[in-house]
């Protein structure tokens, strides 16, 4: 039970990362891909979908964010944009994340009095998975941050990497090596955010 706890204390927001990690590309993608099984669904639908972007697929998508973003933000306040992305550039590689919404949508079918939860639902599922994912590369001591970069980039990226045009995009996972720990994180007391009755 510590070694979960400590991972949930190392799950954080980190933005330096460099492009190495502590073990081969085929240890990470075991991570992920054991993450995907074993994250919960509702009915066990598993609508989680996820793809490992590496070397200069991990790059090509950080090209698409830059132009992307390019071609929406005023040239004069885009070095700030800029600087951010390139971070994210210079990481080992990126998670996209994705509902299969073909499978959320045989559920609505196959279920209709749940109809209207199935995609709150395949919300909460994919959280879930992204919390396994980032604990699991926390606790292997590589950082990671959630960035959300759709829907504008989703077109070129679906192009890009031949995703499955059901595929919803829901976010991205810059990771490697921290080259800075996370800064101080403040918290509310816990009495305003657990109550007990017994």
């Amino acid at each position: 039970m510590h070694d979960f706890y400590e991972a949930v204390i190392k799950r954080r927001s980190i933005y330096a990362l460099t492009d190495k990690i502590p073990f081969g590309d085929s240890n990470l993608r075991d991570i992920v891909e054991y993450c995907v099984k074993h994250s919960p669904s509702p009915f066990n639908m598993q609508s989680q979908r996820a793809v490992i972007l590496l070397g200069q697929n991990h790059a090509k998508l950080w090209d698409i964010v830059m132009e992307t973003l390019r071609a929406v933000v005023p040239a004069a306040k885009f070095a700030p944009t800029e600087r951010k992305v390139k971070s994210f550039a210079a990481a080992h590689g990126t998670i996209l994340y994705y509902t299969d919404g073909a499978t959320v949508a045989k559920m609505q079918a196959q279920f209709p009095p749940y109809r209207e939860n199935f995609s709150v639902w395949a919300q909460q599922c994919m959280g879930m998975l992204q919390y396994a994912v980032w604990a699991a590369l926390a606790a292997e001591g590589i950082g990671a941050n959630l960035q959300h970069y759709n829907p504008l980039i989703d077109a070129a990226v679906q192009k890009q990497f031949d995703i499955p045009k059901e595929w919803q995009l829901s976010a991205q996972m810059p990771f490697g090596l921290p080259a800075a720990p996370a800064g101080a994180k403040d918290f509310l007391p816990i009495e305003e955010r657990v109550k007990v009755f017994e």
